[in-house]
């Protein structure tokens, strides 16, 4: 492994990419959320298992033809071995799944630090591996649970940890699709066809790609972990070889209860991410496709609405905040939230500056493994006849 600290002070940090070539909706996604802040710079990557395709996003991208792989095997050696004033400081992995671990691996083993799509990896073993190995490196890790970098959902993290709804009891996520409600895999669609895969997307299908996100979605506001749970999986759709809907009874760290549901057939809905959480003496609810607004309850008295960057908010939801009151803030600002939060980090490691706390929080190489141990958990209590697991 390269331990050297290459100096980041007085420049932006310098990202290489694997995957996100052409076709593929996440990379450009990635790329957005990477240069909105100003502080980040693509130089080079590996788009495609093609080295045609990979090309060609490259001089999409105005890369130099240099900088531009074959594979992504290439691109971490070549990038390795550069100058330490030309070399990449870290790696965006938005590949489909099965193509998550291994250049991860390889990346951390060369030295780079890690930002990755979730699911982190195909399975809890190869998960825990990526644990050890940042463990063992101290390199930074992120992953892009982009709905944690909502400006209200770090307020209502802030408020359930801060006690403004006494104990939680009761937590209800839910995340209904519609996109998936026909056999897009019988067609050319690219993300249909490999989410449809079990050897590129693992052992889930709708659990995977969004029961993973409301998981994390309700740990990370109620700060607690699921413990065990009872789960259900459907594939409705004849023919689909994984679950394309799940409903998941879920218990959690000091006794709370929840349900989660997630469904890629729900026709007609789009991206319906939902979250509330109660407890003795309140609670809340966000809803993704209203991401400013944050609902309030009380068990005696009014409704209280709060919007994103209005009024006296917890310094977490101000600083994840960009532009004033009124003006909608969404998906491409979180995701740029959590790549803020871990250039920050990046910069720290390397001992020159001291980050924005209020954006430290973002999902990282536990978060990855505790998202894998969630979906055997799902596949292994359906599998065995809706039995409660522990995880």
């Amino acid at each position: 492994m390269n331990d050297e600290r290459i100096s980041t002070a007085g420049r932006q940090l310098r990202m290489g990419m694997i995957g996100g070539g052409p076709g593929a909706f996440i990379g450009n996604v990635h790329r957005m959320a990477a240069r909105l802040d100003g502080g980040i710079a693509l130089m080079c990557g590996a788009f495609s298992s093609s080295a045609t395709r990979s090309r060609a996003a490259g001089r999409e991208l105005y890369l130099p033809a240099d900088r531009v792989y074959g594979s992504w095997e290439a691109m971490i050696e070549r990038e390795a071995a550069r100058p330490p004033g030309e070399r990449i400081d870290f790696i965006s992995i938005v590949t489909p799944n099965h193509l998550h671990f291994p250049p991860a691996k390889a990346a951390l083993e060369a030295g780079f630090h890690v930002i990755s799509d979730k699911p982190m990896t195909l399975d809890a073993e190869q998960a825990a591996e990526l644990v050890a190995l940042v463990e063992r490196t101290g390199l930074i890790f992120g992953l892009t649970h982009n709905y944690t970098g909502y400006p209200m959902v770090k307020q209502a993290r802030a408020m359930v940890a801060g006690g403004a709804f006494g104990k939680i009891r009761r937590v209800l996520v839910e995340y209904p699709q519609g996109w998936f409600s026909h056999r897009l895999e019988d067609t050319d669609h690219k993300q249909a066809s490999w989410r449809s895969d079990p050897a590129k997307s693992g052992a889930a299908g709708a659990i995977g790609d969004i029961g993973t996100h409301a998981e994390n979605l309700a740990s990370y506001i109620t700060g607690k972990r699921v413990t065990s749970l009872l789960a259900e999986t459907n594939t409705f759709v004849p023919g689909r070889r994984l679950d394309d809907d799940a409903s998941v009874m879920l218990r959690f760290e000091d006794g709370v209860k929840g349900l989660l549901f997630c469904t890629q057939i729900a026709a007609g809905e789009e991206n319906a991410l939902r979250v509330r959480v109660y407890g003795e003496t309140g609670g809340l609810d966000w809803q993704q496709m209203e991401p400013n607004t944050l609902r309030v309850t009380r068990h005696e008295g009014p409704a209280t609405i709060l919007r994103t960057n209005v009024g006296d908010l917890d310094p977490m939801a101000k600083a994840a905040a960009r532009i004033p009151a009124g003006h909608p803030e969404g998906f491409i600002e979180a995701f740029a939230n959590i790549y803020c939060g871990i250039a920050q980090a990046i910069r720290a490691y390397h001992g020159e500056e001291t980050p924005d706390e209020g954006l430290l929080d973002y999902p990282d190489v536990y978060d990855g493994l505790a998202g894998m141990r969630f979906i055997e958990a799902v596949v292994r209590s359906s599998a065995d006849g809706n039995v409660w697991v522990d995880l």
